[in-house]
């Protein structure tokens, strides 16, 4: 498994409390979606395993491919490894659409683990993904494990919305902060993700990912310079017969376009962010007031289930307005 790119600080702060023997038994991950929290969460799950049978490992993160631990975290046959996330809605197709939340029942298949030591050595591992996603009885349950850890386990816990969690469980955890990766450490992480991908893949995904590489992965494929060009020309020449978000919506349209859709959702707020932070004035409020709008339809979008087409249309003309605004200043 390869040691997670950028944010080295925390890599440190985490490997430097478990060098001293005194680790504390919840760790918080928290910080952007997509910059490498849940990756480092099962790399550090993996060190901390293969250090608690192996002190002579080599110092960092990294556990050589070969180790036996390793070689058991890769068949997902480790007996003291738990990972939670969000399943898949219908069992059949595990890589079809996931569930909304990480259900108490996830939790609960915690407990025959807990009620026995761990297997090969002094310590298990449980890490969640993350765990803005567990449904209110779910993180009840999970707080009696953290108010009372059971011996030598350790939680690592993913969250993009830590103001989210109950108090409790945060006043639980230690802290471990991510932040936006730096565009070299972007582009080196999208590269070894997609190896194949030629440079201008890779500058498209780099526009799209806004310091935060495992957002952009999910464009990845998809085609989107064309949307990009699309959205840009509406906002900078407007559209005022609806011609090009009308052609736009035809775009995305069907269930074979849904990645893409998806994909426009995300990306127009961020396309009118982009705007806001080079323009003064009347122009600033334009963009300002049609980010909002922007992102609010976003999600009302993908809450409601709204038609494609009229939301593309719609969002569509939230991005023209930045067009219109600069005219007016």
């Amino acid at each position: 498994m390869t040691v997670p790119i950028g944010n080295a600080a925390a890599h440190a702060a985490f490997l430097a409390a478990l060098d001293s023997g005194s680790l504390h038994h919840a760790w918080l991950m928290v910080g952007p979606e997509g910059v490498g929290k849940a990756l480092f969460a099962k790399a550090a799950a993996r060190r901390m395993l293969a250090a608690a049978v192996d002190p002579m490992l080599p110092p960092g993160l990294d556990v050589p491919a070969g180790h036996r631990i390793a070689s058991l975290l890769d068949a997902g046959s480790h007996p003291d490894f738990r990972m939670l996330a969000r399943l898949a809605k219908d069992a059949e197709k595990p890589d079809g659409e996931l569930a909304r939340s990480i259900t108490i029942a996830q939790v609960r298949t915690l407990q025959p683990l807990f009620a026995t030591m761990p297997a090969l050595s002094k310590r298990r591992v449980v890490v969640i993904d993350a765990i803005d996603d567990l449904e209110r009885n779910a993180a009840n349950a999970l707080l009696k494990n953290l108010e009372e850890p059971p011996a030598g386990t350790i939680f690592l816990l993913v969250s993009h919305a830590p103001g989210k969690l109950l108090p409790t469980i945060r006043s639980r955890c230690r802290l471990l902060r991510f932040e936006a990766m730096r565009e070299p450490e972007v582009a080196q992480a999208l590269r070894a993700a997609l190896p194949d991908a030629d440079d201008a893949e890779i500058a498209v995904l780099m526009a799209a990912a806004d310091g935060a590489p495992g957002r952009a992965l999910r464009f990845a494929g998809l085609d989107l310079g064309a949307v990009d060009q699309a959205i840009a020309a509406i906002a900078g020449d407007g559209d005022r017969d609806n011609g090009r978000r009308t052609a736009l919506a035809r775009q995305l349209m069907g269930k074979a376009a849904q990645p893409r859709y998806e994909a426009f959702l995300d990306r127009v707020p961020g396309f009118i962010a982009r705007q806001a932070r080079i323009r003064t004035g009347h122009a600033l409020l334009t963009a300002l007031d049609a980010h909002v709008a922007a992102r609010d339809l976003a999600g009302a979008a993908r809450g409601l289930s709204l038609d494609p087409q009229a939301t593309v249309i719609e969002m569509a003309g939230i991005v023209a307005r930045l067009h219109d605004g600069t005219a007016m200043h």
